[in-house]
């Protein structure tokens, strides 16, 4: 029995769907790349706790081998 591996647009697209489903759509801005089963998040996130939650839900896709992440805290201004 072989396992079929996953391909980079699939991981991509999962991803993005459990980040939407955390709450890590709008008003954050992370774009997802992935190669060669290495996801790249880059982008910007509100606070340090949603920067550690996209690369731990990133990590738990399966097919993913490294989850570099890129991801820059800009708080929102407040007036």
């Amino acid at each position: 029995m072989s396992i079929t591996p996953v391909g980079d647009p699939t991981i991509t697209r999962q991803v993005q769907g459990k980040l939407a489903s955390r709450g890590l759509g709008a008003p954050c801005r992370i774009t997802v790349a992935t190669r060669k089963g290495e996801v790249t998040l880059s982008g910007t996130v509100q606070q340090e706790v949603q920067k550690g939650s996209a690369a731990q839900l990133a990590r738990a896709i399966g097919g993913v081998k490294n989850v570099l992440n890129q991801l820059v805290v800009k708080p929102r201004a407040r007036f």
